[in-house]
């Protein structure tokens, strides 16, 4: 005769494998608040416009491709490092 063996119910779990009871959880925090993603936009959009001023193909050694753009794009550099190193306002 055969022998038969009992299953369990449900299977047994190590207790190393166990899944810890679910915590609650914290609401997301970004790392910048809404002014400095603000200001980062627009620096993206400052520089964009300076080198659309250094683009084009008619004179070379015009005053706008020159001097006018360059200090175009280096202002919308300086805006993106201000954006990214602006502490958010304090909560009163």
């Amino acid at each position: 005769m055969a022998q038969q063996f009992n299953k369990p119910a449900r299977p047994v779990i190590p207790p190393r494998m166990a899944k810890p009871l679910a915590e609650p959880q914290q609401p997301v925090s970004f790392v910048f608040n809404k002014a400095n993603y603000q200001l980062l936009a627009a620096s993206i959009i400052v520089v964009a416009l300076g080198f659309m001023l250094m683009s084009g193909n008619t004179d070379i050694y015009s005053n706008t491709k020159i001097v006018l753009a360059p200090v175009v794009v280096l202002a919308g550099f300086a805006l993106g490092f201000y954006a990214i190193l602006k502490k958010p306002a304090a909560k009163i």
